[in-house]
């Protein structure tokens, strides 16, 4: 009995930690948009702190907007640079001067396909 009300809990402090981390980056965004990017950079801090506590997987697209080495909050064009060479997205964090490379899919048919 004590089993499944402990599994319901579970759920629904996960469904709480994703809407709060949601929450916390569309924050991070505005501020940053704003000018505030420190305190753009403890909304991540936090987020990251939730996900960890709680073991979420931050969703995709946020995952993207942060720094892989040093966990800013990144701006393109502002404390970052984002290149495409090679089949590869190249960030470029201006922050701690580190790249992440990030596959791009080829959505073109191939020989084996067509057969």
């Amino acid at each position: 009995m004590s089993r499944k009300k402990v599994y319901m809990a579970k759920k629904v402090r996960n469904q709480i930690a994703k809407r709060r981390i949601e929450q916390l980056f569309s924050l991070a965004e505005k501020n940053a948009f704003l000018g505030d990017i420190n305190i753009a950079n403890r909304y991540v801090e936090i987020a990251r702190k939730i996900s960890m506590r709680s073991k979420i997987k931050i969703p995709k697209e946020f995952k993207r907007r942060i720094c892989k080495h040093c966990y800013k909050y990144l701006i393109p064009g502002f404390n970052c640079r984002i290149r495409i060479y090679r089949g590869k997205l190249i960030i470029y964090c201006d922050n701690c001067k580190k790249y992440t490379r990030i596959p791009i899919k080829n959505d073109k048919p191939s020989s084996a396909r067509l057969k």
